[in-house]
């Protein structure tokens, strides 16, 4: 196996499960319901996409079950642990352990290079600094950086700088990736370049995706496809 497949390599075991999960804000003033009772199951290795139309709640539903926000009602299991149910401390460890985030606006540190900002991560989980190294060159060489790794993001295309996005949400080796409208800000070349690199780590990997987006080039290559529509699962398709 080539060794920089090698080093993100990462078989994730976690089934992702949603039960009667809604959200609400503002309920002590002008209440919106921004999801109602959301059942789901995501299984190892999938590569899913949430879609709907705006203010349907996919980024919402996404965040849930990232522990970035808590449901108002409701479970979310991952791998037998109820998050919603964790301490913010708990939660925050969590997520570093198993869960790597891809975001619309990549949000990398400005004054970091590309590898320091793959490293960053790693730091926070006080992994040692020659190891914190390695990996992200591995990483990075992984997403096709090879030559960039020491530019930092106003030196980058969007594209690469989504790159550099994926690179780091894999450092921690996470059970899975939360990809919110990972190319909305994205050419058509580009958007090709990350859906490919995306396929192929769950692919080859077994790396869980699970995407919100309004992008019909990422429903396309999605093989499953949950809508939702007024804070509900409307339609749930599996493709061959």
């Amino acid at each position: 196996m080539n060794e920089s497949i090698e080093a993100i390599k990462t078989i994730s075991m976690k089934v992702i499960t949603t039960t009667g999960v809604t959200k609400v804000y503002n309920p002590d003033k002008v209440p919106v319901r921004a999801l109602n009772g959301v059942d789901i199951r995501i299984e190892p290795g999938e590569f899913t996409a949430i879609v709907g139309p705006s203010g349907s709640g996919k980024t919402t539903l996404l965040n849930i079950i990232g522990g970035l926000d808590r449901p108002t009602e409701g479970d979310v299991d991952i791998g037998g642990e109820d998050i919603d149910a964790m301490s913010d401390n708990k939660l925050i460890d969590f997520r570093k352990r198993h869960i790597g985030f891809v975001f619309q606006a990549y949000n990398l540190i400005p004054v970091l290079t590309a590898r320091e900002n793959v490293e960053f991560v790693m730091l926070l989980q006080n992994r040692p600094r020659q190891e914190r190294r390695e990996r992200a060159e591995e990483l990075l060489r992984a997403v096709g950086l090879e030559d960039k790794m020491d530019k930092r993001p106003s030196e980058l295309s969007g594209g690469q700088q989504q790159r550099v996005a994926i690179a780091r949400a894999l450092a921690p080796k996470p059970d899975f990736i939360l990809a919110d409208e990972p190319t909305a800000n994205l050419d058509s070349v580009s958007t090709a370049n990350l859906l490919d690199i995306m396929a192929r780590l769950n692919k080859e990997e077994n790396i869980t995706f699970v995407f919100s987006t309004h992008d019909q080039r990422v429903i396309d290559r999605a093989r499953r496809v949950v809508t939702l529509v007024d804070g509900k699962v409307a339609s749930d398709e599996v493709r061959g």
